[in-house]
């Protein structure tokens, strides 16, 4: 029982983790149709800012600054760069997009070295949150489901309840007409891609204090962030949320386990099921859990 308790909890902190990574790549997917394989480099980049500016002042600064930094790094990217490719189409983004995933890796090499750097988890987070059954459930890690719900929350009700969020989802789907009424689409375009950047910035504060921050966090977690698109339903932030919990505490619990399939163990093979549940969400339902469209 204490070993499923506290496996569900790491399951659910690491899912709502992925989740906070996947929902800016969701976000922008479903209000601009950009798939960004740059995406988990913005999440690197969090990591990147947040320990250089908690060197200097701090963990909470860092916390609200990084996002603000990576925000503004996705603004120019798509100012300067993705829209200028935008008019060649789809497959143009997709190259513009895997390139600068490079760009901003060896920028990082550069900056910051090809080892890991130290991210401490700032002392007010450092200890037991309570206790199960003997076992002690880290403070840090309710942080970091605390903020991932506060995030969710607070994306809901800027698209749902406020004037900016129904103009974003205008200027989808009636960009003439937004346009008519005074609003600059490109420039809603353009916050829209800077918020998506932002919360992968957001993610890499937090997910680079709990794991590790170091030039190869992008490629170790840029596949996972594809496939809880694909199995939650291209454009789902709703079916995004599910498939981060799914895939979140699969993961978990097979790493924890020890059991063997001809010769293999399910920790073994724990980095290939999120693939072979994507597989299988491709064969039985195409569009997702929560996807409107086939295909």
């Amino acid at each position: 029982m204490e070993f499923f308790l506290v496996q569900a909890l790491n399951g659910i902190s690491y899912g709502l983790l992925l989740f906070m990574l996947s929902s800016g790549l969701t976000l922008v997917f479903s209000l601009m149709g950009v798939l960004n394989f740059a995406h988990a480099s913005f999440y690197m980049l969090g990591a990147y800012f947040a320990y250089q500016v908690s060197v200097k002042i701090g963990f909470w600064p860092a916390l609200v600054l990084a996002p603000v930094l990576v925000g503004a790094v996705g603004m120019l990217v798509e100012r300067w760069g993705l829209r200028k490719v935008h008019r060649f189409g789809h497959v143009a983004e997709l190259l513009f997009t895997f390139g600068l995933a490079y760009l901003i890796e060896e920028a990082v090499h550069l900056v910051w070295g090809r080892l890991a750097v130290e991210s401490p988890v700032p002392p007010e987070l450092d200890g037991p949150l309570f206790h199960i059954m003997g076992s002690q459930y880290p403070i840090y890690r309710g942080f970091m489901m605390l903020v991932s719900v506060a995030m969710l929350v607070s994306i809901w009700l800027a698209l749902t309840r406020t004037r900016i969020g129904l103009v974003i989802q205008a200027s989808l789907t009636h960009p003439q007409t937004v346009e008519a009424l005074g609003h600059n689409v490109p420039r809603v375009f353009m916050l829209v891609f800077g918020g998506g950047a932002a919360l992968a910035g957001l993610a890499g504060v937090i997910g680079g204090n709990a794991f590790v921050t170091e030039p190869g966090m992008a490629a170790a977690v840029g596949p996972i962030i594809f496939v809880i698109v694909v199995v939650g339903g291209m454009g789902s932030l709703a079916g995004a949320f599910i498939a981060s919990l799914l895939i979140g505490c699969m993961q978990t619990f097979a790493v924890s386990l020890d059991w063997s399939l001809g010769g293999i163990t399910i920790a073994q093979a724990a980095p290939v099921l999120p693939y072979l549940l994507m597989v299988l969400m491709l064969i039985l339902r195409p569009r997702g859990l929560m996807g409107t469209r086939d295909g």
